[in-house]
């Protein structure tokens, strides 16, 4: 019987080198995970060529999702100043509940692409259930929140009262949505991470052109005003996030998700705790600073307003690209450092800062350029409106490359896992340098509502500064959180010493 189970156990051994010699010649990747071969491609190659394979589905799924923000301003300005303000006023206190919430999404991405990159698919799916668990109740507790909390939010930003019941209305129903919202960017997110970022592109594309439909038809056919922009975005965002979980159920695409992978993981909730908290205390800040910043701004009046909400549309959609570009860094400088690719990381990373500060500069010089016809085209009927706004864009046009190289070195922060050092930068950001600078500029000096629009540039500069002083500490190169394993070696072991203790034949 010994001599049996020896026998076996060297036929086991002679196949384990036989198929590890095998298992040598795939890519790394491919050869932990079985992942496709568009995966394993981001840990090999041209850094150049894997970074656009990720970042340019992620930049052509923000404009679509952007979309949304950009087809309500249109069909809104139809509207009117007034309905222009109310959505204006609405943004800020939805991003700001929605921030809250999104560090999980943040956590998840980042413990997948990693895991991903070490070759733990077991865990990658772990990590998607789990994740999926924390939005679910995190979204539905803020929603609750927010529905209940927005008459006192509006008031406390001291919204007029020609504004206030559209503003109203178009934030409960936005609130009563987050929950789509939510899951639906926990999908986006999770996919990044394990480097598949085309599902994503075609789900976002199928409901935009869903919006373009529904958006006119419940503005003005069913006559629901800027409810029915809000009401709108709900049923497409409610179709994606149906869409991308049928996806992860089908398990096709990277993620396997299974009913035993939602039960609540303790040492899984500890870790996303950790990595959430600070993401979500950095959103909240920005976001926080944005609805501050309204509340300096609606002190100069409804003009004022409606071109601060035009501007910042203009904006948020002129950065997509950075926020494409850092969304790509953060997932494939996390693949890399789970895979031990340190150097190659940091490749990645400057080569990232590098495109997003020219690209953002150049786009930057074209806004300034055009910025009257941007305004006039969201509100075509209004010169004074079309005046602010394309004033406030001549101030801050220029500075956008220095968004997009801080928010590029942002991503890779993230990626390790620094997330407290994102939060940092943030706050610095926020509340040491854009509204302290806003508050004294505007109030304190004769500059006005331009002491506003000067604070975006001064703070742009010096935040990305402060964010390649720390890249070049190198500190984030620590941030390794997922260590390698080796599943054939595990299974070969498992079935080494499953016939060596078997019955002799």
């Amino acid at each position: 019987m010994r001599f049996c189970s020896v026998r076996a156990a060297g036929v086991g051994v002679a196949r384990y080198r036989w198929r590890m010699f095998l298992h040598k010649k795939a890519s790394p990747l491919a050869r932990q995970t079985g992942a496709s071969r568009y995966q394993a491609t981001l840990l090999e190659g041209p850094i150049l060529g894997s970074l656009l394979k990720l970042a340019v589905p992620i930049v052509l799924a923000n404009i679509l999702q952007s979309g949304y923000q950009l087809i309500d301003a249109f069909w809104v300005g139809r509207l009117g100043g007034h309905a222009v303000a109310a959505v204006s006023v609405s943004f800020p206190v939805t991003f700001l509940l929605i921030a809250l919430g999104s560090g999980f999404s943040m956590a998840g991405s980042t413990l997948v692409a990693q895991h991903m990159g070490a070759g733990n698919h077991h865990r990658v799916n772990q990590v998607a259930g789990q994740t999926i668990l924390l939005v679910v109740v995190t979204s539905i507790s803020l929603s609750v929140l927010g529905i209940l909390l927005a008459p006192g939010l509006l008031g406390l930003l001291g919204v007029e009262e020609a504004v206030y019941d559209g503003a109203l209305v178009f934030l409960r129903i936005s609130m009563a949505a987050m929950v789509f919202t939510f899951g639906f960017s926990m999908f986006q997110a999770l996919m990044r991470g394990i480097g598949e970022v085309r599902l994503p592109l075609y789900i976002v594309t199928g409901t935009v052109l869903l919006n373009v439909v529904l958006d006119p038809l419940f503005i003005f056919g069913f006559n629901l005003g800027v409810g029915g922009a809000a009401l709108a975005t709900l049923v497409t965002q409610a179709l994606a996030l149906g869409t991308g979980l049928w996806l992860l159920v089908r398990g096709r695409h990277g993620i396997e998700l299974k009913a035993h992978h939602l039960r609540p993981d303790p040492v899984f909730i500890r870790r996303a705790l950790a990595l959430g908290l600070p993401a979500s205390v950095e959103l909240s800040a920005r976001a926080l600073g944005m609805n501050v910043m309204v509340f300096l701004v609606t002190g100069f009046g409804t003009v004022t307003i409606a071109a601060y909400g035009v501007g910042t549309n203009i904006m948020g959609f002129i950065i997509i690209p950075a926020l494409g570009l850092s969304m790509s860094t953060a997932a494939l400088v996390g693949q890399n450092i789970g895979a031990g690719q340190i150097e190659r990381a940091g490749r990645i990373a400057r080569l990232s800062a590098v495109i997003a500060l020219v690209g953002l500069s150049v786009i930057g010089l074209l806004v300034f350029t055009f910025a009257r016809e941007l305004v006039a085209f969201f509100v075509p009927g209004d010169a004074a409106i079309i005046a602010a706004g394309s004033h406030f864009l001549h101030i801050t046009s220029l500075t956008f490359g220095f968004i997009g190289a801080q928010m590029a070195l942002t991503g890779v922060f993230r990626a390790a896992g620094h997330t407290v050092v994102a939060m940092l930068l943030a706050l610095v950001s926020q509340w040491v340098l854009q509204f302290p600078l806003a508050f004294i500029l505007s109030r304190d000096t004769v500059m006005g509502v331009d002491g506003i629009w000067w604070a975006f540039p001064v703070t742009n500069m010096i935040t990305a500064l402060i964010a390649l002083i720390l890249f070049m500490r190198g500190d984030w190169q620590k941030g390794r959180l997922a260590e390698q394993e080796d599943p054939l070696a595990r299974q070969v072991s498992g079935e080494i010493i499953g016939k060596g203790h078997g019955p002799a034949s």
